[in-house]
């Protein structure tokens, strides 16, 4: 009997499988990653197939030249979802597939497997333990004094939580062992209950709203069902995830969390810990190292990890009892990736939910307005949490700081120094917003107009002036400030407009008092800052933060009681039309920052727009009625969600040729469907980026069924021009333009 054939996906950009002898393999195979001859080199495979026949000539085919079985092969139900993604996206199958898996998977050659599944293990203090004072350790014992704390202050600690408080802990953990003073325990179970936590101080109760979402999304585990949880800011969205996810763990079930932003990580892991340490919890995120994520894949993939918390990649991660998805902050348009699969993993999360007959949460105090459609039109369940969990905690007041007759000190006004100046005095904390880092955007001549342009992009160079260096944001180049104009040598050149470095160093001659700290990506930059940074802010030490939309989200800060934004009025210029949708939400999300606990809180905007519906809507804390002007807005122009867009991106070292492409690509696209609308080629928002000129082609129906039978054959046909030095993707349900 001649071997099987395999049919082999390949992480290149080609669309089908390759035929491989394969000697010694069968059905048990599928999914399982190989290594393969492809030209000169050898490449990791995954077989998606076997056959008896071949186009090629038997002997052309080459055989598999290793099978890796150390880990267990892809499920027919990840196959079922990575294939829907790859016929809906129009991306090639086996870019898909490596883009699920971890980066160590993706090499042509065995794993080092290190006890990826290894048993959770808890530790508690026995009485021994509990009589130990961390005050009589010596001074220098602060690992083993912070991990006695917090053996104390807790039932127990698993090995990951012993590990997050230090690199020495373990061993610290050993030693307490020796002297008596834990034990290796089993860790409590939760209660089957949706509701639980009765008696328990450390949970908090619902509050009537609460608890009708907790009893509707319980009501519907064992079945599909996707529901919006359409909550304000604080009415503990995130409460109402942890009863939900209890039931699911007591039924045996595996839960996917996604959010949007790796820095909301850390501090729901630790909610998630804190009240489940029974269940293991594994996070899949970028700033795993490679060993961490394969090691957290395998035990997701195992079912050990009864706990998925991640970015958007995560949506991919293998869970064979898979009984629940929470979809956090789900407008954020961080959930699609914007290069190579561009994938939303919202709309793959509702999908995976779909296949696997499992319910899906998606939680927003602003949600897309896609997705409220599909909940005011009843393809969703609608729950609401009108009101903020903790007694007597209500919505901040919202108040607007006219600038068009004020005198700005460097972008602030003196109504909003006067509420930092009392905040200061009240021992409150205020939060400084505003959506640009570094010091100043652009760098000026006033003598010859020189400005400090990216040769590379489109986009200016960005001063940072701390660092004496300009950047750009775009495409990563970056050069020292000049000391002259290059243009004309004029030594006098101006910064205009603000970012978080200039505010920072404004507000620290202003209030020199204040204690002050700035958040943003160059201040976070290395491993473990921003969690410092934010305990800092938790525990009381700063008084004034200037931060980005790095804090305009998820995070709770119980003495901070005001907010300013600086520089909203930028998005209302902007010519794309979800710009307002963008704006609302993240205006609504960090003004909801203040006022989270007893202390009432206040946001002040400084505009000069004060009675733009948007800003009247917002004040109001009223998503709903801005969502149905919005939407109005979109019905008459025939935009998402009305219609179904694609957008065929291409890039090329010159323009000209990037829109010869495109015009040759509209040609093909009249000639294949009269149901699609196709529009002119014009260049991207952003032209040039590293170097590259880019441009785009939109194409839309009103049916979605219709542009997708439509975009299976214009690939076909866009993979059959040739002799074009053009780089060009599809992408469907696109949000940037």
């Amino acid at each position: 009997m001649p071997p099987p054939i395999a049919k082999v996906v390949l992480d290149v950009p080609l669309a089908g499988a390759f035929d491989y002898l394969a000697p010694g393999i069968d059905a048990q195979d599928i999914g399982q990653r190989v290594s393969v001859p492809f030209g000169p080199r050898k490449m990791v495979g995954v077989i998606v197939a076997l056959g008896e026949d071949s186009d090629i000539p038997p002997e052309r085919l080459k055989p598999i030249a290793q099978v890796f079985r150390e880990t267990p092969p892809f499920s027919p139900e990840m196959f079922r979802l990575l294939r829907f993604c790859s016929e809906y996206y129009h991306h090639p199958l086996g870019e898909v597939i490596f883009n699920a898996l971890p980066n160590a998977m993706r090499q042509a050659k065995p794993l080092t497997l290190r006890n990826p599944v290894a048993r959770v293990e808890y530790y508690r203090l026995t009485d021994q333990g509990r009589q130990a004072d961390p005050a009589a350790l010596p001074a220098r014992a602060v690992v083993k004094r912070r991990l006695l704390l917090a053996l104390r202050a807790s039932p127990g600690l698993r090995r990951e939580e012993i590990v997050a408080l230090s690199s020495r802990a373990p061993a610290v953990i050993k030693e307490f062992a020796t002297l008596g003073w834990v034990e290796e325990s089993t860790p409590p179970l939760p209660s089957p209950a949706c509701s639980s936590g009765h008696g328990q101080e450390s949970i908090p109760p619902l509050t009537s709203a609460q608890q009708l979402a907790v009893d509707a999304l319980c009501a519907s585990l064992g079945a599909f069902r996707a529901s919006l949880l359409h909550g304000i800011t604080g009415s503990g969205k995130t409460e109402v995830y942890l009863r939900v996810m209890n039931a699911v763990l007591h039924l045996g079930g595996q839960v996917l969390v996604l959010v949007p932003e790796i820095n909301l990580t850390p501090q729901l892991e630790q909610r998630f810990r804190a009240r489940f340490p029974a269940s293991r919890l594994v996070s899949l995120h970028s700033n795993l190292s490679t060993g961490e994520r394969l090691k957290n894949y395998l035990a997701a993939q195992a079912g050990q990890a009864k706990i998925v918390l991640g970015t958007r990649l995560a949506v991919f991660t293998p869970l064979p009892q898979l009984g629940m998805i929470i979809v956090d902050e789900e407008h954020d348009a961080s959930f699609k990736q914007q290069d190579g699969l561009r994938y939303s993993a919202r709309d793959v999360a509702v999908i995976r939910a779909k296949q696997a007959n499992v319910p899906i949460v998606l939680g927003s105090a602003t949600p897309a307005l896609e997705t409220w459609h599909n909940a005011v039109t009843g393809r969703y369940a609608l729950l609401s949490l009108p009101e903020r969990a903790v007694f007597g905690a209500t919505p901040p007041d919202i108040r607007f700081i006219d600038i068009r007759r004020i005198r700005l000190e460097d972008a602030l006004s003196e109504p909003l120094l006067a509420a930092l100046r009392e905040r200061i005095a009240r021992g409150e904390q205020s939060l400084v917003f505003i959506n640009r880092r570094g010091y100043a955007p652009v760098l000026m001549c006033g003598q010859c107009a020189w400005i400090s342009a990216c040769h590379r992009c489109s986009g200016r160079l960005v001063a940072h002036l701390r660092e004496r260096r300009l950047r750009c944001h775009h495409c990563g180049f970056e050069s020292r400030i000049p000391p002259a104009c290059p243009n004309c040598g004029n030594p006098d050149l101006a910064l205009l407009g603000h970012g978080t470095q200039r505010v920072e160093d404004t507000l620290e001659r202003l209030l020199p008092s204040a204690r002050i700290l700035r958040v943003d990506r160059d201040s976070a930059r290395r491993k473990h800052a921003l969690p410092a940074m934010l305990k800092q802010i938790h525990d009381g030490e700063i008084d004034i933060v200037v931060g980005t939309q790095i804090l305009a989200k998820g995070h709770d800060f119980k003495k901070l009681t005001l907010v300013g934004v600086v520089n909203a009025d930028g998005a209302l210029y902007s010519a794309d039309f979800r710009a307002a949708e963008r704006l609302f939400a993240q205006l609504m999300q960090v003004s909801g920052r203040a006022g989270r606990a007893e202390l009432p809180g206040e946001v002040l905007i400084q505009t000069q727009f004060p009675d733009h519906p948007l800003f009247l809507a917002l004040q109001r804390h009223d998503y709903p009625a801005f969502a149905e002007s919005q939407l109005a807005e979109r019905r008459q122009a025939d935009f998402p969600p009305y219609c179904h867009q694609a957008l065929l991106r291409a890039e090329a070292p010159q323009l000209e040729t990037v829109l010869a492409f495109l015009r040759e690509a509209a040609l093909l696209a009249t000639k294949l469907d009269s149901a699609v609308t196709v529009f002119d080629p014009t260049p991207a928002q952003m032209a040039r980026v590293a170097g590259k000129e880019r441009a785009h082609l939109l194409v839309q129906s009103a049916s979605r069924t219709a542009l997708q039978a439509f975009l299976k054959n214009w690939r076909a046909a866009l993979d059959a021009v040739e002799g074009r030095n053009v780089r060009w993707m599809l992408d469907v349900d696109p949000l940037e333009f």
